[in-house]
């Protein structure tokens, strides 16, 4: 990890020094438990109560906090933002030198740019293109006519299936599997018959897609990942769906064939959503919320029930399996009132 100082880190994240500006800090830590030496921030008002007694070398924080910072600051709108640049600058892995490993299987008619790694026990398909810069974990494979483009990282027993295209600068988790098939069967008389997918998955550049995800190649049309698309881990995109540019979901997150979704849409963990349906952009989906319908407007959407004692909730699900009653009765009981004022007047 480099020493950076404090004007180094100021030019990288956009902040405005207040401070030492030649000290240096080589590392992060939180704040209550940062040292001389080290990078801290302050985001929350729940821990604001540590800032006075850090012992860090500069805090990233917002100007209301800096009256009470102990040490040199980092004062910027967004210190969450800020420190993500300090520490992606803190970290950064060394470059590593264009090597293929002994034990990788490389099919002779892929085109491997000069810098590309391909580390230990991967297997490379047919016409297989990897662009500059990409480095190809232990154990991934790749199927046949696959593209990769310059610096997109599989980090480890990543599996491409035929004909994916990765853009640029991605990154992909361990045990992620892009171009898996499509859940597509077609019923004979009770018994299942598999119906081939012949779509491709088309993954944008600055995508992130974590550990064992799977990403289904579409049916006939494409399944699109466009740019700046993150995903969590355990996720289940199926084929045919489309996710906008810089959308973000959560782990456990499950949607399925032929939904698109538009950009800068968020998804909390473990949302189900329907298949055959569009969410328009700027949509925001809380956790466990199940999309059965299209969503035409941005905003807020929820449809949970949140935790409640077991007993309260039998009570309020019994009454729940009357409200089909209580709604005819309700019918009845307004026009029995509108008859009523109708006699009055």
């Amino acid at each position: 990890m480099p020493d950076l100082s404090l004007a180094k880190l100021a030019e990288i994240t956009g902040a405005t020094l207040h401070g030492e500006a030649d000290c240096c800090v080589s590392s992060v830590a939180a704040l209550d438990q940062a040292t001389a030496g080290q990078l801290s921030f302050l985001t929350s008002a729940r821990f604001r109560q540590h800032l006075p007694e850090t012992l860090a070398s500069v805090v990233i924080l917002q100007t209301g906090d800096l009256d009470h910072c102990p040490c040199s600051a980092l004062v910027t709108d967004n210190p969450y933002l800020a420190y993500a640049k300090a520490a992606t600058a803190l970290y950064a892995e060394a470059r590593r030198d264009g090597s293929i490993h002994p034990s990788a299987v490389v099919d002779k008619t892929a085109e491997i740019a000069a810098s590309v790694c391909i580390d230990a026990n991967c297997t490379i398909g047919a016409r297989v293109k990897i662009a500059e810069g990409a480095i190809i974990g232990a154990n991934c494979v790749i199927a046949e006519d696959v593209v990769i483009g310059a610096g997109t990282r599989l980090v480890a027993s990543v599996t491409l299936g035929k004909n994916i295209q990765l853009g640029a600068r991605c990154l992909i988790y361990p045990s992620a599997v892009i171009g898996s098939d499509g859940f597509g069967m077609a019923n004979d008389a009770g018994r299942w018959v598999k119906v081939p997918q012949l779509g491709r998955v088309i993954v944008g550049d600055d995508v992130e897609i974590g550990a064992c995800t799977a990403v289904d190649r579409g049916a006939i049309q494409d399944t699109i990942i466009a740019n700046g698309v993150k995903l969590d881990n355990q996720i289940h995109i199926s084929h045919n769906v489309e996710l906008g540019e810089h959308t973000a979901i959560a782990a456990g997150t499950g949607i399925a064939g032929s939904t698109k979704v538009g950009a800068y849409c968020t998804m909390a963990g473990a949302v189900g959503v329907a298949g055959h349906i569009e969410l328009a952009d700027h949509v925001h989906i809380s956790g466990l919320t199940a999309v059965t319908r299209s969503i035409k407007e941005p905003g807020i959407y929820t449809s949970t029930v949140p935790a409640m004692p077991h007993a309260k909730w039998r009570k309020n699900f019994a009454r729940l399996k009357q409200l089909d009653e209580m709604a005819r009765r309700l019918k009845v009981l307004e026009k029995e009132l509108a008859a009523t004022k109708k006699e009055e007047t």
